[in-house]
C-alpha cells in the first residue's frame, strides 16, 4: 500500500511548511489526483487519518480533488475530456489522442493555515 508512504510523504512536506513559518497550525491540506496517477483516493484518506494520529496534525484535514483525463486531439485541435481513464481517443471525433494533458497530478495544491 504505498498510499500510506504518500500520506507521510503529505505530512512531511506540511510539517516542512508550518516550520518555516513559525510552526503555525495547518488546518487542511488540498491535495489533486489525478485518475492515472495510480493513486486510490480513498486508500490515501484511510492512510492520511492513520498517519497523522498523535501528531501535530491530528485535526488537519485531507481534502483532494479528482483531476479527470484530458486529452489532446490533433484533428480537432483541442483538449477534450476523455471518456474513461482507458480511453484515449477523442470524444468528439474518436481521433486516437497524440497528448495526455491531464490526469496524472499528485500534487499538493495549498495548505489551510490557522489564522
Amino acid at each position: 500500500m504505498h498510499e500510506l508512504s504518500i500520506a507521510l510523504s503529505i505530512l512531511e512536506m506540511a510539517q516542512e511548511e508550518s516550520s518555516r513559518r513559525g510552526g503555525v497550525a495547518v488546518e487542511a491540506i488540498y491535495v489533486r489526483i489525478g485518475a492515472l496517477s495510480g493513486v486510490v483516493p480513498e486508500a490515501l484518506v484511510s492512510s492520511y487519518e492513520l498517519a497523522r494520529e498523535k501528531t501535530a496534525f491530528e485535526n488537519c484535514r485531507l481534502v483532494i480533488e479528482d483531476v479527470a483525463v484530458v486529452v489532446y486531439c490533433p484533428k480537432c485541435q483541442a483538449e477534450r475530456a476523455s471518456k474513461s481513464p482507458e480511453f484515449y481517443c477523442c470524444p468528439e471525433c474518436g481521433m486516437p489522442a497524440s497528448q495526455i494533458v491531464s490526469g496524472r497530478e499528485l500534487q499538493i495544491r495549498a495548505l489551510e493555515l490557522a489564522a
